[in-house]
C-alpha cells in the first residue's frame, strides 16, 4: 500500500471573488499555501491539484503539485460534492495500480494552513478506529446567545432561554475550519452513512486566528489583514 494521498480540489469557476483559487495573496497564489503545506509535512506519495482549469493546473506544476488528468466537466458545476470529486481521484489512481487508505482533503483556500496540523490529524487518525480527521476551530463567541433578523428586522433569539446565562456557563462550541479532511477509505466503508461532522470523526483543533474562511471580499480583506499581524507576530 502507498503512503497517503493528498487532493487539493480547485476548479476555475469561482464566481464571487473571481480567479479565487490562483489570485495573488500576499506574493503568491493562494492555492500555493496549500500545496506547500501539504509538501511540507513529508506524508504524501502525492500532491495532486484537480482541476478543470489550465492555468490552475499550470501554477499547481510550478509550485510542485502534480495535476495528473483534467477533472470531466460533469464534476466541476456549482453543485458537485467534494465527495464525488475525491473518489473521483482515489479511482484514477486505482486504475493504475495504487492504493490510497489514508486520504486528505486539502482546501486550496487557506492561506494559513500548516503542515504541522495536517501531521496531527493523520496521527490521531491512524492510531484509533475513526473515520476522520478534520480541521476545527472554537466558536468566537456562545452560539447560544445568536440571533435572527425577522421578517420585520427584528431580532429574534435562536434559543431564548439562554439570554440571561452567563458566557463562561454555556457549552463551547467549535466550527469547521475548513482547511483538510482525513478519511481512511478502508474505515469509510463501514460507516458508509456516517457524516463528517459526527462521532466516526476526530477533530483537530486549530488555534482560532490561523482560520479564515475566503467566500467573499470582505473575507479576502480579512484574511490579508490576519495575514500581515502574523508575520508580524513572528518577526
Amino acid at each position: 500500500m502507498d503512503r497517503a494521498l493528498a487532493v487539493i480540489p480547485a476548479r476555475g469557476g469561482s464566481k464571487r471573488i473571481p480567479r479565487k483559487n490562483i489570485k495573488d495573496f500576499r506574493g503568491k497564489p493562494l492555492i500555493v499555501y496549500s500545496i506547500q503545506a501539504a509538501l511540507d509535512c513529508g506524508l504524501f506519495g502525492r500532491v495532486i491539484v484537480s482541476t478543470d482549469d489550465d492555468e490552475i493546473a499550470a501554477v499547481a506544476r510550478q509550485y510542485g503539485a502534480e495535476v495528473p488528468f483534467v477533472r470531466p466537466k460533469e464534476l466541476a458545476d456549482d453543485f458537485t460534492s467534494t465527495a464525488s470529486v475525491i473518489d473521483h481521484a482515489v479511482e484514477y489512481f486505482e486504475n493504475l495500480g495504487e492504493s490510497y487508505d489514508f486520504v486528505c482533503t486539502i482546501y486550496a483556500t487557506a492561506p494559513f494552513i500548516r503542515g504541522e496540523f495536517i501531521r496531527k490529524g493523520y496521527e490521531l487518525l491512524k492510531d484509533s478506529d475513526a473515520v476522520n480527521a478534520f480541521s476545527c476551530a472554537t466558536m468566537p463567541f456562545p452560539i447560544q446567545r445568536t440571533f435572527r433578523i425577522d421578517g420585520q428586522g427584528r431580532a429574534e433569539m435562536f434559543h431564548p432561554e439562554c439570554f440571561f446565562s452567563r458566557s463562561q456557563d454555556l457549552e463551547e462550541a467549535f466550527q469547521d475550519a475548513g482547511q483538510f479532511y482525513w478519511t481512511c477509505r478502508s474505515r469509510q466503508k463501514q460507516h458508509q452513512d456516517a457524516v463528517m461532522f459526527s462521532s466516526v470523526s476526530i477533530p483537530v483543533i486549530i488555534p482560532r486566528y490561523l482560520v479564515q474562511d475566503i467566500d467573499t471580499p470582505e473575507d479576502w480583506k480579512r484574511a490579508e489583514l490576519m495575514f500581515d499581524a502574523i508575520q508580524r507576530a513572528d518577526g
